[in-house]
């Protein structure tokens, strides 16, 4: 019975680490949209940042969420809003520049701290699963690793599509990429 219950709650953890990679694996695609010659250095950097925040807030909920799991989770929405709508709001206005003067405005690049702002924004929602984690009981290390793991693997994965189809499509996927950030960003925002 013991070993059952040990795969079951792995299945459930690798499942529910699908489910909050979502966000991870969107913005993965949309960054990779907008600069197809991504370095290799920030392509990696994407799944890595957003496999160690998804891993790190449920773990920090866990163990002091519960004290302010009220004040994060009342400002989640309106925090990920922001910093998504930001950032998606910027890719879509520098893409309909580059479309109305090609030759003036170079790509946008991905920079470091658009990376980080973005892996925060995208893992506020473990926080306060953490949370729920300390209530229910359930082992921390399994489902805080099985969600980081599960969030690298899916934006690696993402990030082959990604280069791809941003080959073809150039600064109308930058736009698409944006109004995606802001969509996120409502999503959360709304919740």
């Amino acid at each position: 019975m013991g070993a059952s219950f040990a795969f079951a709650n792995l299945i459930e953890a690798l499942v529910l680490g699908v489910a909050l990679a979502m966000d991870a694996m969107a913005v993965t695609l949309s960054n990779s949209l907008c600069e197809p010659d991504m370095p290799r250095s920030k392509k990696l950097a994407m799944p890595v940042a957003f496999a160690v925040f998804q891993m790190a807030m449920p773990i920090a909920g866990f163990f002091g969420g519960t004290f302010v799991a009220p004040l994060i989770e009342a400002y989640a929405g309106i925090v990920s809003l922001a910093i998504l709508a930001f950032v998606g709001g910027k890719m879509i206005w520098e893409a309909a520049r580059e479309l109305r003067e090609p030759e003036s405005c170079p790509a946008t690049r991905l920079t470091w701290a658009t990376i980080g702002m973005e892996a925060i924004a995208t893992s506020i929602d473990a926080f306060v699963v953490g949370v729920s984690f300390a209530a229910s009981g359930k082992d921390i290390v399994l489902y805080g690793g099985a969600i980081g793991v599960t969030t690298l693997f899916c934006c690696l994965a993402v990030l082959a599509i990604g280069r791809k189809l941003g080959e073809h499509f150039g600064a109308h996927a930058q736009i698409a990429g944006g109004i995606v950030l802001v969509i996120i960003g409502l999503k959360a925002f709304f919740g």
